[in-house]
């Protein structure tokens, strides 16, 4: 039976990742959904790349493109602002494509140009890396930006009173237009928590990979999630991130 399986932020950490799918037991019939953030932080990024790369040649998957990777691409174009990328994860990226060839550099190229903003199933679920801001839905944004940065949806849902009913004028119309939304970028390590979590309508599968947390995949239809071991202990001779403060993605 094919699944479809919902991977939260990865941040260079391919033991993380080669560990939770194990743990899911994934197959080739199963539909991958990455929410981005595949670079910036544990030593692997490049390696990740090229495992991402190889997953889809066999089997169905689905590329978001995160904020991280946006940089990632930028600097692959020569063209990223490196005063700030550098802070962010940047330096551990750059070191991990030290012995890729540019033959190879140029198809990870072809890859983050290939990756999508947002997705949306048979099943009106959205998946998308941060958020979106637009009343009407994802193809009324008039800042694009914001399928890779915005905060917004996911802080309006932790906070809502969810004595409101969804009928009342007071309901979030961002929250009507789908039936589900999936979403990483914000760590659950903000929120005290290691693991997915649901707020209305809406779940966060960044459980903090790049800092202390673990590597998060989700059945979307099951709500079933797996877990790699936190990252630092897959690479105990590095610090990913946690150098960064949780709320400086």
């Amino acid at each position: 039976m094919s699944r479809t399986l919902v991977i939260g932020d990865i941040h260079g950490g391919l033991r993380g990742l080669e560990q939770v799918m194990d743990r899911a037991a994934v197959t080739t019939s199963d539909t991958l959904i990455f929410l981005g953030d595949y670079v910036d932080g544990w030593s692997e990024s490049a390696q990740v790349i090229r495992f991402l790369m190889a997953a889809g040649k066999l089997q169905h998957c689905i590329f978001i493109k995160g904020n991280h990777d946006v940089k990632c691409e930028q600097w692959l174009r020569g063209e990223v602002d490196m005063s700030i990328w550098a802070k962010n994860g940047g330096l551990s990226t750059i070191k991990s494509y030290e012995q890729v060839s540019d033959a190879e550099k140029r198809e990870h190229l072809e890859f983050f140009e290939r990756m999508k903003p947002y997705y949306i199933d048979q099943d009106n679920r959205l998946f998308v890396h941060a958020g979106f801001t637009a009343q009407y839905g994802v193809d009324h944004e008039a800042h694009q930006s914001a399928f890779n940065t915005d905060r917004t949806l996911w802080e309006m849902v932790v906070v809502m009173d969810r004595r409101v009913e969804q009928h009342s004028a007071l309901y979030p119309k961002r929250l009507k237009l789908y039936h589900e939304i999936y979403i990483g970028h914000t760590p659950t390590l903000n929120y005290g928590q290691r693991v997915p979590m649901q707020a209305i309508n809406v779940w966060n599968v960044d459980t903090g990979s790049a800092f202390d947390g673990s590597l998060s995949l989700i059945d979307a239809d099951t709500k079933d999630f797996w877990q790699s071991d936190p990252l630092p202990q897959l690479y105990p001779d590095e610090r990913g991130r946690n150098a960064k403060p949780f709320n400086e993605q």
